[in-house]
């Protein structure tokens, strides 16, 4: 049975945080595992919070007996100031999504790269990582390509509309990884390197629900080619359908999505969890998701024909 000091509280800062599926996660891994673990979403929005607070709710978190948060946006960068202590991954990102509460101590980490570079080795083990094209260099995206880089790739093209975005983060790449070739690229450019590639990776919300459509034509993947997306919500974007059927191996949104929580579930309580089992439970609370959507747009979509 188990005591008080065996028991975990955290919670996650974040706009609109409501609905994250990373709460139920990390509490149904803790039940299978015999831990008692309470985790509460702190929304901003909710709470009618600027993104500053973030420094005042770590606190507030510290004397309520919190032992870590999860940071999402738009916080991930603000919370750096409020540090005690950041690994050294999350320094390199300039980026924090997971804070430890240990000894009246801040402790930052950054299990979003990480997550990214389980769900890889995972989801496509012994994928070709020679060049890789990237598109989308925002914030997910500059976790995804340190994610990358750590995992070997050699020449990463960063394809992103904003030109100055991509050759920013390019030149912050390319000092990080000095044996690796970052660079910056243009839509316009998908023609001449998707031949050159071994794989693409999906960094946009474009195949989101509420942005439909594919990222790219479709023309330009071949069946030796990789495909990884970060969207989850759908599991199955049209990215990752198409790409499949044209014969590529593929690697949904949700695998980044457990890797980061596993993770973090990890520094939280110390414990390892199965990344199998919290996939499971993922896929379980999206198709949960996705009946209920369809259970209240289903009676709309009549009414309007």
């Amino acid at each position: 049975m188990s005591n008080r000091a065996e028991s975990v509280l955290v919670g996650l800062i974040g706009e609109g945080v409501m609905p994250s599926l990373t709460p139920p996660m990390h509490e149904r891994e803790a039940d299978v595992q015999g831990l008692r673990l309470l985790y509460r979403p702190i929304d901003l929005l909710e709470l009618a919070l600027p993104a500053t607070a973030v420094g005042d709710l770590l606190t507030a978190a510290q004397r309520m007996g919190f032992n870590g948060l999860n940071i999402t946006h738009p916080c991930k960068q603000l919370v750096l100031g409020h540090l005690d202590e950041i690994s050294d991954d999350a320094a390199r990102l300039g980026a924090v999504n997971t804070v430890l509460i240990q000894d009246g101590r801040f402790i930052g980490h950054n299990t979003d790269f990480s997550g990214f570079g389980s769900a890889l080795a995972d989801g496509l083990p012994g994928a070709k990582l020679d060049r890789v094209v990237q598109l989308g260099a925002g914030g997910a995206g500059s976790a995804v390509a340190y994610a990358l880089l750590k995992a070997g790739v050699k020449t990463l093209d960063l394809v992103d509309m904003d030109t100055a975005r991509s050759s920013e983060r390019a030149a912050e790449l390319s000092s990080l990884f000095p044996d690796a070739t970052v660079t910056p690229r243009g839509l316009d450019e998908l023609p001449e390197l998707m031949p050159l590639a071994d794989g693409l990776v999906h960094c946009t919300p474009v195949g989101m629900a509420a942005h439909p459509g594919l990222p790219l034509d479709i023309g330009l993947l071949e069946t030796r080619h990789w495909v990884a997306d970060i969207v989850y919500r759908p599991i199955e974007t049209q990215l990752v359908r198409e790409a499949r059927a044209k014969g590529c191996a593929v690697l949904d949104g949700g695998r980044m999505a457990v890797g980061q929580a596993a993770d973090a579930f990890k520094l939280f309580t110390g414990r390892d969890a199965d990344r199998d089992r919290m996939r499971t439970h993922f896929l379980e609370l999206i198709a949960l998701e996705d009946a209920a959507a369809s259970l209240t747009a289903g009676p709309l979509a009549k009414a309007a024909h």
